[in-house]
């Protein structure tokens, strides 16, 4: 996919600096660079996208990479000093939930069923199309970047496991202006409420909207926890520290983090 002759007119309409490069290592590690060397160029929803990122990373450590034309990788810079540190890890979850909206949008009467995955990756019909990563910029707590990998016009055959998919798979085409400003405004409207509710994400409205668009909650699942070991057990709800509860028996777990399969 080339980049568009006309830009991204929708999304640079919603953020405050929104640049494109042909062709990069990863997004996330450029706009954390430059943010953290010049903070006043880059205010927050400030935005470095490409359809050619050549060394992208996803949660766990894991490599994201795409043949190049074939997905849309964007990072985007948050300034978050009116959300108290405790409530920060509901950002990526934020994220999801934005990201999954703006997909909910573009397949909106095609049959095809969004989801999000806790704790952001963003499903359709069940398949991975988009993954979330957040880090903070280095030196600069108050701001992070949120980089987000959408699988947009990757053939079936390129796809790089049997639990992903990507729009063109499905025989969808994506409007990347518009998915990308979709999302921007509904991030940045997420980021409002928890800084406006002092980082109450049920006041904020932000834990039910994650609760509602997230299929793994009431699904059985199978948690890989960071230490090795395995959760297999009803997903039951979402905590206030955006945790998933999952119940064993008559046992209760707050996972905060893990690799979560949903059981078929």
């Amino acid at each position: 996919m080339p980049i568009p002759a006309e830009g991204y007119p929708r999304a640079a309409a919603v953020s405050p600096r929104l640049q494109v490069t042909e062709s990069t290592g990863s997004t996330n590690a450029d706009l954390a660079a430059a943010a953290a060397a010049a903070p006043a160029d880059w205010p927050s929803l400030s935005v470095l996208l490409t359809a050619d990122q050549r060394a992208g990373r996803g949660r766990l450590d894991r490599t994201w990479t795409a043949p190049p034309g074939t997905a849309l990788a964007v990072s985007t810079l948050v300034r978050v000093p009116g959300i108290p540190p405790h409530a920060r890890g509901w950002i990526p979850l934020a994220a999801g939930a934005a990201m999954t909206r703006a997909v909910a949008s573009q397949v909106r009467g095609t049959g095809h069923s969004p989801g999000l995955k806790w704790p952001n990756d963003v499903l359709l019909d069940g398949l991975k199309v988009c993954g979330i990563l957040a880090e903070v910029v280095p030196g600069h707590p108050d701001a992070v970047v949120v980089g987000a990998g959408v699988n947009t016009r990757m053939p079936q055959a390129d796809l790089p496991v049997a639990t992903a998919t990507s729009f063109a798979a499905l025989g969808l085409e994506s409007d990347d202006d518009r998915l990308l400003a979709d999302y921007l405004v509904a991030l940045g409207e997420h980021l409002a409420a928890l800084a406006a509710t002092d980082g109450d994400a049920a006041a904020a409205g932000v834990l039910g909207e994650v609760e509602a668009l997230c299929t793994t909650v009431g699904s059985d699942v199978v948690v890989s926890l960071p230490d090795g070991a395995k959760l297999a057990g009803r997903a039951q709800r979402i905590d206030p520290d955006g945790r998933l509860v999952v119940v064993t028996g008559d046992a209760e777990t707050a996972v905060s983090a893990g690799d979560v399969v949903h059981v078929r």
